[in-house]
């Protein structure tokens, strides 16, 4: 089930790949040829569609590493599409036109923006990030279940409660005082009752 979610993410990865980095990949290369400077020299914040390009690359980036830092999720997440990458780059060393030919909408601007990519050397260098989990054997298992919390609780009440054992009940405190007043005899009180003689 674990590398069946893992198959369900590499999809998830592989269209953002192409849909959200191609096309923000691709408006970047285009604001960077109209200008020296993105945004003209000012800020991107006002800048909307080169921001918003600026953050669909950042998220890719982002999304990338969460699939290959977390340790729970299967290595299949990113190693497929990182096989997928480095294949496409292979081909793009050995026929360059053969890898082109194989890029999906190529006249709309994702297939633009994934080629831009190949060619820049993108495509191999974010393939070869996503594959290392493929080669860390941990990832392949799934992680045991740790010690419940409640079970560490009872072992840490338990352990409290030998130590007090432990230790010898205190002592009631005595002062001198209480102990004089004790010693000494009581004064005889009056009579209960008084007889009168006729």
């Amino acid at each position: 089930m674990r590398h069946l979610i893992g198959i369900a993410l590499a999809i998830v990865m592989a269209v953002t790949l192409f849909f959200a980095a191609a096309w923000g990949y691709q408006w970047l290369l285009r604001s960077a040829s109209l200008s020296m400077v993105p945004a003209g020299g000012g800020s991107l914040i006002s800048d909307h569609r080169t921001l918003a390009a600026f953050i669909t690359v950042a998220g890719t980036g982002l999304l990338a590493g969460i699939l290959v830092a977390a340790p729970r999720i299967s290595p299949l997440a990113a190693g497929l599409p990182g096989l997928l990458l480095l294949g496409w780059t292979a081909l793009y060393v050995v026929s360059t036109r053969h890898a082109i030919d194989l890029i999906p909408l190529r006249a709309h601007v994702y297939g633009a923006g994934l080629e831009e990519m190949l060619r820049s050397g993108v495509v191999g260098a974010a393939g070869l990030a996503m594959i290392i989990p493929l080669f860390v054997p941990s990832r392949w298992r799934a992680r045991r279940t740790p010690i419940p919390e409640v079970a560490e609780a009872s072992e840490f009440f338990s352990g409290l409660a030998k130590g007090a054992g432990l230790q010898a009940p205190a002592e009631p405190a005595s002062y001198p005082e209480q102990e004089d007043e004790a010693h000494q005899p009581r004064p005889a009180g009056p009579p209960s009752s008084l007889h009168h003689h006729g």
